[in-house]
């Protein structure tokens, strides 16, 4: 379903935006649909899957404690083409650059089911709008030796292909993500899994994506995706997974408290997109911003 129109059948409007790209054919595409108030979670499962996206955002009027900021408030579903989702990074940037360029750039609340997130949109000097949304409170955690074993075989990793500078954890800023390093940009670019051992596991963990990650400098890094439980291959550009990941590199001390990371994704998809991530001492809450652009018809 990709229509951007209502029709005799009350399709809602379904709008296509990728974010973390100011190129429409970089960074990770996502549906949006801005008033989703005649949908039941069966309608929105729907709209997902006919889009196959890795996940699309809807949106209803805002809960009771936020009803206080009309215009500028809501409450947001995500969905990726097989189920729900707690909370999407790239889906909430592509959606408040949509709401931006019909209601002007400024601040924006998001009622997620992982909790409130305040997104900013602010004005390029270029004429393009940037997002940027604040995680929930994050928290890492230890994987087990079995869990990491299985991972690695569903990923077809031997053990010595991880980067041990980056320890194994899963990580949590919204969404659960499990965090591997890879020793080298050539065994991050050799993507190719065991897509159902790896979402079974995944599922048993409440995992939604693995983040595969490569640190090329102190600050940037170049990260990869697989999200099988979404009923995909690999997302293209990961907002919550980099807020998660921003969570873990500070609380394993691997960058300074105050600091803004730079995450490649998409590259070896062909889909070029840049997160920024902001790390501020004293809050524990994570920052990514990136640009968007709506997807033409």
């Amino acid at each position: 379903m990709t229509t951007t129109s209502k029709d005799a059948a009350n399709v809602p409007e379904v709008l296509r935006y990728t974010a973390f790209s100011e190129d429409p054919h970089g960074g990770n595409p996502a549906g949006v649909v801005l008033d989703a108030s005649g949908l039941d979670e069966a309608a929105m499962l729907a709209v997902a899957a006919g889009l196959g996206y890795s996940e699309s955002a809807f949106l209803t009027a805002p809960p009771p404690e936020l009803a206080g900021e009309p215009g500028r408030a809501f409450t947001i579903r995500y969905f990726s083409p097989k189920a729900e989702v707690p909370f999407c990074g790239h889906a909430t940037v592509a959606t408040a650059v949509a709401l931006a360029e019909r209601n002007g750039p400024g601040e924006m609340l998001f009622a997620t089911r992982a909790g409130t997130v305040p997104v900013t949109v602010t004005a390029e000097p270029g004429g393009g709008l940037r997002a940027t949304l604040t995680s929930v409170e994050p928290r890492v955690e230890e994987i087990s030796g079995e869990h990491l074993a299985e991972a690695l075989a569903a990923l077809c990793w031997p053990e010595g292909d991880l980067d041990p500078a980056l320890p194994p954890r899963i990580a949590f800023a919204g969404a659960r993500h499990l965090v591997l390093g890879a020793g080298s940009r050539e065994r991050l670019a050799r993507l190719s899994y065991d897509f159902e051992r790896l979402a079974a596991l995944m599922d048993a963990l409440g995992l939604t994506t693995v983040q595969l990650v490569w640190r090329a400098s102190e600050t940037v890094f170049h990260v990869r995706d697989p999200f099988p439980v979404g009923g995909v291959v690999e997302d293209p550009a990961t907002g919550a997974a980099a807020a998660a990941f921003g969570a873990y590199a500070r609380e394993l001390a691997l960058v300074p408290a105050e600091s803004v990371l730079t995450l490649h994704q998409g590259e070896d998809m062909g889909r070029p997109g840049v997160l920024t991530v902001t790390l501020r001492a004293g809050d524990p809450r994570v920052r990514v911003s990136g640009a968007g652009a709506r997807i033409p018809d």
